[in-house]
């Protein structure tokens, strides 16, 4: 994934992401994960397990995947129908320590707690398309 790309859905905030003291996009332009365990839980849920590399540090993550379903579409190529492409959409969740990949930016608040928890919730949305 290019790191420069992320949303949070909040434009102040997404900048701020991409600093040096959060996802340091300028040194580490992307977020990569690569699974290589498929644990089968049902006909739609699976358990893919592999590496995710954030600011260029690598730790084995569960990524639980469900598979939304397949479906065609219209495809057009320079103006030309090319007939329609099988697609498939999955969406992948996980969650993460954030201190585990180097992002740390601890500051305490006044009535306890912290400014930013080490708790990173991570979804990906995927489409897939069937090439002939």
């Amino acid at each position: 994934m290019d790191a420069s790309k992320l949303r949070s859905g909040d434009k102040d905030r997404d900048g701020h992401l991409k600093a040096a003291d959060f996802l340091d996009v300028e040194n580490h332009p992307t977020i990569t994960f690569t699974g290589d365990q498929v644990e089968v839980l049902g006909a739609n849920d699976f358990i893919v397990t592999g590496d995710l590399t954030i600011r260029g540090v690598t730790r084995q993550v569960p990524l639980h995947v469900r598979c939304l379903g397949e479906w065609d579409t219209p495809w057009w190529e320079d103006g030309e129908d090319k007939g329609p492409k099988r697609r498939a959409g999955f969406v992948g969740t996980t969650t993460i320590n954030g201190h585990d990949f180097g992002i740390s930016r601890d500051g305490e608040l006044t009535n306890g707690g912290s400014v930013v928890g080490s708790k990173v919730e991570i979804t990906v949305d995927a489409e897939a398309i069937l090439e002939d």
